[in-house]
């Protein structure tokens, strides 16, 4: 299983070879792509531009896309309205912003959580995790990065899932066992595995 795009980091690369390469069976998503002005804020029309292309890319193809947005909630929820990715996607790594999730739900987005929830000066967590139905829920490490409680600080990847499906069965009254299977469902369906 494989993505396939230009992060909002990386813009200014060449996109020309992205459909042709995303034709690959192996590719399940245009992603992740989408807008970061927290990195970069000197480029946010190129970034959009890239993005909106990447959409485009994404509906020829029939993929679905992996969103990135950081810092930059505003604009990707413009964009995402105006130009409808046929397959929708995910929210990588979702901010932990009622309303980006509000509205990311409405236009048809599953959410994905990541260690973040876990932490102790987490804003919103319990209640971003009761916001979000069954049917609409995954889980990542994003490794390298945010390692959940009890690991934080350290170098993140996948054994750490344990304490992120802990927290959401915790606030959903449910299983660590029915998180995982509902989240493996969830992206069986939305990148065709």
């Amino acid at each position: 299983m494989l993505l396939y795009g230009i992060s909002p980091n990386d813009v200014g690369e060449d996109i020309s070879q992205i459909e042709e390469i995303a034709k690959n069976k192996k590719v399940v998503a245009i992603g992740e792509i989408g807008l970061d002005y927290y990195w970069e804020k000197e480029n946010k029309e190129l970034q959009k531009q890239t993005f909106i292309e990447q959409i485009n890319i994404a509906n020829r193809l029939e993929l679905p896309i992996v969103i990135h947005c950081r810092d930059a909630i505003t604009d990707t929820l413009e964009i995402l309205k105006k130009i409808k990715c046929k397959k929708r996607g995910v929210f990588h790594c979702c901010m932990l912003n009622p309303e980006l999730v509000k509205e990311a739900l409405k236009l048809g987005y599953t959410i994905s959580l990541a260690g973040s929830i876990t932490f102790k000066n987490s804003k919103n967590a319990e209640k971003i995790i009761q916001m979000i139905p069954e049917d609409k829920l995954l889980i990542e490490t994003d490794c390298p990065y945010l390692a959940p409680e009890p690991k934080r600080g350290t170098r993140n990847d996948s054994r750490n899932l344990i304490f992120i499906a802990e927290k959401i069965a915790k606030i959903k009254g449910k299983t660590v066992e029915e998180i995982a299977k509902i989240t493996y469902t969830n992206a069986e369906n939305i990148f065709g595995i």
